[in-house]
């Protein structure tokens, strides 16, 4: 298997992680934007549009991962077992006819988060012309009001501040992130020199596309000390890199917070003006929702990266130089292979699982809001609503990115 295309995924079975503080974000923001602009009737209106608009986009995401559950499923009920009998058997043919169904339920898929990110993308351009609507609304309205008070000029410096500081916390995570990158490709390029002389691990990174249990199986199939030395290093700093990101990640959320505490504030003195407040609440849903298209994106890629490593491994295994009379020497590892990526691949469901909960739980309730107009509340209600929307922001837990307590463990 000299030479492979592999391209072993960065992807985790625990991606769904994610996507709970953004979805959970993206329903808390769009309430509150809804309460800073009550008695502001059209754009009240607006805002309730787009928060519906984002909850049937949540539905259709739902539907995307529940897509992706039943293919995890249909891997490790149908294809794995069908592939160990053709194995087991010598019947190349099979397996190749086993390997193409496979290749149609992920193009299925590919096509489906396809539309979605489209659809994503497109909601997003709509949030962002209703953010220019409200400016445009607040600038009229300004007008009538010549000054603002103290209290919301120390505020926007704060602003200011905590934006300086989370745009170099973000630029830190995008350099870690391409530490991260970078070293994960030389371990997959370490691993394809090996599959050059152990066909076992080629096939096996073929059939189980996740960077750690590709780790360990390196591991397994080298006996050269100098190997064994060199991928500890390229681990050991790995791991060194995720544990930055984990940190980076943890301040990028706090400053987060702080952000939208010192936004409440502001929105709360221009509120208190009878002025209309800067849509800051609208521009953070575009991020949460570029953040959950951004991991949609990531599952595109992952899938297509698993139907190239689906073709390869039918062409160099099943109809290419090694045919049958090689299958019976790799069946053991073959087999084994399977075995593991079973596994591997349930878990991946189970994380797809738990992203179609995510989804269906905040299409379901988080919008419950929209029942009711902001404009009708008393004082005392909306102070009610507003207090417990801010607490439930700040219990969001926050991402957790991908650590290494997510990758097997390596044994001596």
């Amino acid at each position: 298997m000299a030479d492979s295309k592999m391209a072993v995924s960065q992807w985790s079975p625990e991606f769904a992680q994610d996507l709970i503080p953004a979805a959970e974000k993206t329903a808390l923001l769009y309430n509150l934007s809804y309460l800073c602009l009550a008695n502001f009737t059209n754009l009240e209106r607006l805002i309730r549009s787009r928060a519906v608009e984002t909850q049937l986009l949540f539905g259709s995401s739902e539907s995307t991962m529940v897509k992706c559950i039943l293919t995890s499923k249909n891997l490790v009920e149908s294809l794995f077992p069908m592939l160990m009998t053709a194995v087991e058997k010598n019947k190349a043919t099979l397996a190749v006819m086993f390997l193409a169904k496979a290749r149609v339920w992920i193009k299925d898929i590919i096509t489906d988060v396809d539309r979605i990110v489209e659809k994503y993308d497109l909601h997003n351009k709509d949030v962002a012309s209703s953010t220019s609507d409200v400016i445009t609304e607040k600038q009229e309205t300004d007008k009538k009001i010549k000054e603002k008070d103290h209290e919301l000029k120390q505020t926007e410096k704060t602003l200011d501040d905590l934006n300086s500081k989370l745009k170099k916390t973000t630029e830190e995570i995008e350099e870690t992130e391409k530490k991260i990158k970078s070293k994960s490709q030389e371990i997959q390029d370490f691993a394809r020199s090996k599959s050059q002389t152990n066909t076992g691990l080629g096939i096996f990174a073929a059939i189980v596309p996740f960077i750690g249990l590709i780790v360990k199986s390196i591991y397994d199939a080298i006996t050269d000390p100098n190997d064994v030395a060199h991928m500890k290093a390229l681990e050991a700093e790995l791991d060194r890199f995720i544990a930055e990101k984990t940190v980076l990640k943890q301040k990028q959320w706090q400053i987060e917070l702080q952000l939208i505490d010192w936004q409440m504030k502001a929105t709360k003195a221009s509120f208190d003006l009878n002025a209309i407040p800067d849509p800051i609440h609208l521009n953070e849903v575009q991020k949460s929702l570029t953040q959950i298209q951004a991991i949609l994106i990531q599952l595109k890629n992952f899938w297509e990266n698993v139907g190239q490593m689906l073709d390869y491994l039918e062409q160099k295994t099943f109809v290419g130089e090694n045919l049958i009379e090689d299958l019976a020497d790799l069946k053991d590892e073959f087999l084994a292979s399977i075995k593991i990526a079973k596994e591997a691949w349930s878990c991946f469901g189970e994380g797809c699982k738990r992203a179609s909960v995510i989804f269906k739980l905040q299409t379901k309730d988080a919008y419950k809001f929209l029942e009711v107009s902001p404009s009708s509340l008393s004082k005392q209600e909306w102070q009610k609503e507003y207090e417990s929307v801010k607490k439930q922001l700040e219990n969001i837990d926050p991402p957790q990115g991908v650590t290494s307590s997510v990758r097997p463990a390596i044994t001596e």
